[in-house]
């Protein structure tokens, strides 16, 4: 295991390492990101292996999955990231791509009495480890918008939508606790007709 600095909290790497990503995002597309994306999964569905995949859509991929559908309604192609450019993010957590994250996290889990050993998942356990991840998450966003780094990294203010694809339904309320209300106003009322 790596050697990591145990002054910091897996959060605190998270919100570090977030504000570092935003500022990766390719300029030439920063002006007409209107969204950033997280993406929470886990590597071989195994809630030990928790990652969020920071990403952003635009308004051209927009436009484009507009014209390449017929009759299509314009809010679920915005705001349902189905339609959304999914691939090819950093991702953050329990993945060999962030190493001192994937330390950091199992430190803090095993800390917190919630890893599990062998390959079966108990229920209790994987739901602390999913909840405790997700509230990483939404802290995450909260500490992007709050410090302004959302706004410094792409030149305008933009929503943090949070989603799991093996949680339907469950964005809306991440996504709200996660944002200053004024931004997600037309999330919310999207999937308020739904």
């Amino acid at each position: 295991m790596l050697a990591v600095d145990r002054l910091e909290s897996f959060r605190q790497h998270l919100r570090r390492s977030g504000e570092r990503v935003l500022r990766r995002f390719p300029e030439a597309l920063k002006a007409e990101m209107y969204l950033v994306s997280f993406r929470i999964w886990r590597v071989d569905q195994d809630s030990r292996r928790p990652y969020v995949a920071i990403g952003y859509n635009t308004e051209s991929h927009f436009r484009q999955q507009m014209s390449g559908r017929p009759s299509p309604d314009p809010g679920e192609t915005r705001w349902n990231y189905a339609y959304w450019l999914l691939e090819g993010f950093e991702r953050l957590g329990n993945v060999p791509d962030d190493p001192v994250g994937s330390a950091l996290y199992e430190q803090e889990v095993k800390r917190l009495g919630f890893w599990y050993e062998g390959p079966d998942e108990p229920d209790a356990e994987s739901s602390l480890l999913d909840t405790h991840f997700v509230d990483a998450c939404i802290d995450l966003a909260r500490s992007l918008h709050s410090g302004g780094h959302v706004e410094a990294a792409l030149g305008h203010s933009v929503p943090v939508i949070i989603f799991d694809m093996d949680c339907p339904g469950w964005e809306l309320d991440a996504t709200q606790a996660a944002n200053p209300s004024h931004l997600i106003a037309d999330y919310v009322e999207h999937f308020a007709a739904d």
